[in-house]
């Protein structure tokens, strides 16, 4: 089968059931997305399907229709996206696990709202855990990350 994976297209050969963490991880090679839960629960494994957050540990790769984006796609031209930036300039991670997935939900967010209040943000993160409990600096770096956006245009 053929996915449009971070710009390119990968043929790949894979049981249509098996989940998509899987065919991007181990068959692909793309790592960004983890493995955390394996039921949707946790969002580590969280990517985009043309521009929708979606946890591909539980969706079927033979299911997938459209442009797959992992946190390797965000970069354009080897500059980091908003939203890494923020991440780094408000130390989010400590041991950096989830990250991959509340980065690329944080992105879905702001390109939904590109001012989002703390309730936007709680409600739109709400679904990806962190065990180090940084969700302060999520907040913040979200924050940040629209300032960024905002500051491109």
């Amino acid at each position: 089968m053929r996915l449009n994976v971070n710009g390119n297209s990968l043929e790949i050969d894979a049981d249509p059931d098996m989940p998509l963490l899987w065919a991007l991880r181990d068959i692909a090679g793309i790592m960004g997305p983890k493995f955390g839960c394996g039921i949707a629960a946790c969002g580590a494994c969280t990517v985009h399907i043309d521009g929708v957050p979606v946890r591909s540990c539980s969706l079927p790769v033979g299911a997938v229709e459209g442009e797959i984006t992992t946190i390797e796609g965000l970069s354009k031209g080897g500059e980091l996206h908003p939203v890494q930036q923020a991440w780094l300039e408000e130390q989010v991670a400590q041991c950096g696990y989830c990250q991959a997935g509340q980065i690329m939900t944080a992105v879905a967010l702001l390109d939904e709202i590109a001012e989002p209040t703390d309730e936007d943000i709680d409600n739109a993160m709400g679904g990806n855990l962190c065990r180090c409990g940084t969700y302060p600096r999520i907040r913040a770096a979200v924050k940040r990350a629209a300032a960024l956006k905002t500051a491109e245009l």
